[in-house]
């Protein structure tokens, strides 16, 4: 793989990863742009102990432009894009509408003095899977697959080490169910100054199963046990295991883990990498099978923090959906949204049984 970083004409870094090392990227970005926006703001919520992001600037975010409108195509003769070159196989850029950024402005003052704030230091990336602007992830060979997981490691070690990242998040929407708001099969990356709440929640689980056992790693041994009840097994090969999770909050979910304990994306062995494409595309086409018709998901990866906690993680890629029937959709109502406690329509059996079937 070939890896070749420029500036675009507002200053953001774009990086193409390449499968062939005699490709070229030496197009300029011609386009006359305003500077990027300051880093957010971060105001903390002392009633849940977490940080909220206030970043005003992506109201004016592009949205569900037409076809021939998408910034994320190949840049072709008068069509100017975020990627200058006129092909390109996976290519990284900073966000042009970040969450989070290292471009921090003026230091915000308090709100209150429960209410800590500060900058929202950090970075957010796109992922483009493709040139084609009509594909999907599911429609890319295994050798694109393996491509895309070097990039998210590469990413995942160079994010980590800008100063104040906490947590580096790689991760997948695909359709307007979800919110997508550009149909180009791409993905994102988040380099948080914080440890997430939902990792901190699986950590602290994770600690105090570590100390009733003496130091058992709670997601390896949830994945044993999986593996040896197996009617939520989806599929597996040498390396990976695709399994529906016993105690599922969607009405399809399923888990994507190495049975290797690994940390992050970069821990993975080369043959691990190889093996992941196979298994996930299989999986992916069982998504857009259920139904005959494109499955709207969320492909999150779950990675140890930078910093604290290694230890205790297990990667392992989180591949859901909101849809629970081909006319219906999963809301997030007053139990989820309000109590933060799932109600599925679904049993996790069911669910594993209708993937392997399709």
């Amino acid at each position: 793989m070939k890896r070749t970083a420029i500036d675009l004409a507002d200053g953001r870094e774009l990086i193409y990863f390449d499968e062939r090392d005699d490709a070229v990227r030496d197009q300029p970005d011609r386009r006359d742009l305003p500077p990027p926006p300051p880093a957010s703001q971060l105001r903390y919520d002392p009633l849940t102990d977490e940080w909220v992001a206030v970043a005003v600037h992506r109201q004016t975010r592009t949205f569900l432009p037409p076809a021939n409108e998408c910034p994320l195509d190949p840049s072709v003769g008068d069509r100017l894009t975020e990627i200058p070159a006129p092909d390109y196989d996976v290519v990284v850029f900073e966000n042009r509408f970040p969450s989070l950024s290292g471009r921090v402005a003026d230091e915000p003052g308090e709100i209150t003095p429960l209410t800590p704030v500060r900058p929202g230091l950090g970075r957010c990336e796109v992922v483009c899977f493709t040139s084609d602007h009509n594909a999907s992830f599911a429609s890319l060979p295994p050798r694109r697959v393996r491509t895309v997981l070097d990039a998210l490691a590469d990413r995942t070690e160079v994010l980590g080490e800008l100063p104040g990242v906490e947590q580096v998040f790689c991760f997948e929407n695909r359709g307007v169910e979800i919110g997508v708001t550009l149909h180009h099969p791409h993905g994102q990356i988040y380099a948080y100054p914080f440890v997430t709440p939902r990792t901190r929640a699986l950590l602290a689980a994770a600690r105090r199963h570590a100390e009733r056992t003496g130091g058992g790693n709670l997601y390896a041994d949830m994945l044993a046990a999986e593996r040896a009840a197996g009617d939520r097994v989806v599929a597996e090969n040498e390396h990976w295991t695709a399994f529906v999770p016993a105690a599922a909050r969607w009405p399809f979910e399923v888990h994507v883990a190495p049975r290797r304990v690994v940390p992050d994306i970069p821990a993975l062995s080369d043959s691990e990498r190889d093996a992941f494409g196979p298994l996930y595309l299989d999986l992916l086409r069982r998504f857009d099978g259920l139904f005959d018709m494109p499955m709207p998901y969320i492909a999150a990866w779950h990675q140890a923090p930078v910093r604290i906690d290694r230890e205790l993680g297990h990667l392992h890629l989180q591949l859901f959906s909101i849809r629970r029937a081909k006319d219906k959709l999963k809301y997030l109502a007053g139990s989820e949204s309000g109590m933060g406690v799932f109600i599925n329509d679904i049993s996790p059996e069911r669910a594993a049984d209708l993937l392997r079937a399709a």
